[in-house]
């Protein structure tokens, strides 16, 4: 893999010691390339949530590899000192709920990463502004999080994921509470952004209205992750 995307490796993690040790993931293998945006699905308690919080690097994993584009920033042990850092800069984050700061109106719910982190102002809401009109909803820069419908709150939460261009997009069930119209408008968004900011986009699902417009889907059950084939179904 060249440049950005992610690489997993014989992943684990195990939960407790000894005879109530509870193995959560236990081999995980996955590749996901610049620009693409690739499915995660499985029953509950099949590893999910764990996968994505080590991928987030929320929660320690217990082994195996990860490789962001080409730095390797776990091998059994992280080997990125500031994780916090790591998660600010290369890691995006979409969830099911938008989780926007409701006394913040859109473009500053947006460009408040970048402020953070010490960005200018006028600089950090220009590329915030970029990004919005990219979703289409920069007609709504001055609206509070409450003014928002529920597709153009999840648009924005899209917008904040993507402000500091990070190189991987960690998604959980960003559909669930849409309707099949505004699912696929969230799933055409998504592979757009992939493409034109060459970001590796994993969706954790049960939606099966989305299901069928991954290329590739990957399936975990009892800690073990097996890739497969999607339809790839038009969003056009």
């Amino acid at each position: 893999m060249n440049g950005k995307g992610i690489r997993i490796e014989g992943l684990s993690k195990r939960y407790g010691k000894g005879d109530t040790a509870v193995d959560a993931l236990k081999q995980v293998d996955m590749q996901v390339a610049p620009g693409e945006v690739v499915g995660l699905i499985g029953p509950s308690g099949s590893g999910k949530s764990t996968l994505l919080k080590c991928l987030g690097a929320v929660i320690d994993p217990s082994g195996g590899r990860m490789t962001l584009g080409d730095q390797v920033i776990f091998d059994d042990g992280w080997k990125v000192r500031n994780l916090r850092a790591l998660r600010r800069d290369k890691i995006g984050f979409v969830f099911q709920a938008p989780y926007l700061i409701p006394f913040l109106d859109v473009i500053d719910n947006v460009a408040l990463l970048p402020m953070l982190t010490g960005m200018p102002n006028d600089q950090a809401r220009a590329q915030a502004l970029e990004l919005l009109t990219a979703l289409d909803v920069q007609h709504r820069i001055s609206a509070m999080p409450s003014q928002l419908s529920g597709g153009e709150q999840q648009r924005v939460a899209i917008a904040r994921g993507l402000i500091n261009r990070p190189p991987v997009i960690l998604a959980d069930e960003p559909t669930a509470p849409l309707d099949s119209t505004r699912a696929m408008a969230v799933m055409r968004i998504l592979n757009n952004m992939a493409r034109k900011f060459e970001t590796a986009i994993i969706v954790v699902t049960h939606d099966e209205k989305i299901i069928p417009t991954f290329k590739r889907i990957y399936h975990i059950r009892d800690g073990v992750t097996h890739e497969q084939v999607g339809e790839g179904r038009s969003l056009e």
